[in-house]
């Protein structure tokens, strides 16, 4: 089967949309500072600024982003060949669908974000193997009913079978609590038994005054985030199966063999988990 990866299903007429560089996105702060070259000034200035008020925010990121690469590659191995993926990201190898295939050549991934900079280079970064598919959706996370209903994820995706839901660092950007646990059930409920979720989500509790700076900092450049105890993030698993070690700071969840203790907590501001639909 040819490459069928899809994110030109555009009607005729579509006009992509503007990419505004006048102020911080989150998904270019975070590229930034892990370093990538789809940013801007404002992005540069905002991730300075954090990263002189917790410069261990690079290494929480960096964790962050391993975090996904183990769960992903965990899900793959139970089986999982098909992935939805929530707030993409500006595109960083290796991405979700790069890891899924290296399991499983024939898995399916949609990636679905709302930055008109990630739909620019969805089309050229987001190749996967011969016998996958990948489709891109410039959405907003807040309309799953949208995302679901769309020709991308229904042409890629099978959902009479279990998925792999993958929220990684984008919860935080969602503050009110209730609204933050309801829009998680509303992804998963379409989903088959089997299916499992994998999110991240900033917290204060490791390193509470220089995070909070952080936190701030986003909040002041017109990116307001919600860090969350563990206590609030156990519910977005409510009604799910815990994989052990259940509800962890990121660095802390089936770290690779050799590298436990590598990373301090207080240097770390994620907590994770992945859970299992019955």
């Amino acid at each position: 089967m040819a490459d069928e990866t899809n994110w030109t299903n555009r009607p005729l007429g579509y006009e992509p949309p503007q990419i505004d560089t006048s102020v911080p996105h989150t998904a270019r702060v975070y590229d930034y500072i892990l370093g990538g070259k789809d940013n801007y000034p404002p992005d540069r200035a905002a991730a300075e600024q954090m990263l002189i008020a917790w410069p261990s925010l690079q290494i929480s990121m960096h964790e962050n982003r391993k975090f996904m690469h183990r769960a992903v590659r965990h899900l793959a191995e139970q089986g999982i060949d098909q992935f939805l993926d929530i707030g993409t990201g500006i595109p960083t190898s290796p991405n979700l669908h790069e890891v899924a295939q290296e399991v499983t050549p024939n898995a399916r991934v949609v990636y679905v974000d709302n930055d008109p900079i990630v739909l620019a280079h969805a089309g050229a970064r987001l190749t996967g193997t011969p016998e996958g598919r990948i489709s891109y959706i410039h959405a907003d996370m807040h309309d799953p009913d949208a995302i679901f209903s769309s020709a991308e994820l229904n042409d890629t995706l099978d959902l009479d079978r279990p998925v792999g839901l993958s929220l990684i660092a984008v919860l935080q950007f969602v503050l009110d609590d209730q609204k933050a646990y309801d829009l998680v059930k509303r992804y998963l409920q379409p989903l088959a038994p089997g299916s499992y979720l994998a999110l991240s989500t900033v917290t204060t509790d490791s390193s509470p005054k220089p995070i909070g700076s952080v936190v701030a900092e986003y909040t002041k450049r017109g990116m307001p985030a919600r860090n969350r105890t563990k206590e609030e993030v156990q519910p977005f698993f409510d009604g799910l199966k815990l994989v052990e070690p259940g509800v962890t700071l990121v660095h802390r969840w089936r770290p690779l063999p050799g590298t436990e203790g590598d990373v301090k907590d207080s240097d770390v501001a994620m907590y994770a988990g992945v859970a299992l639909k019955a």
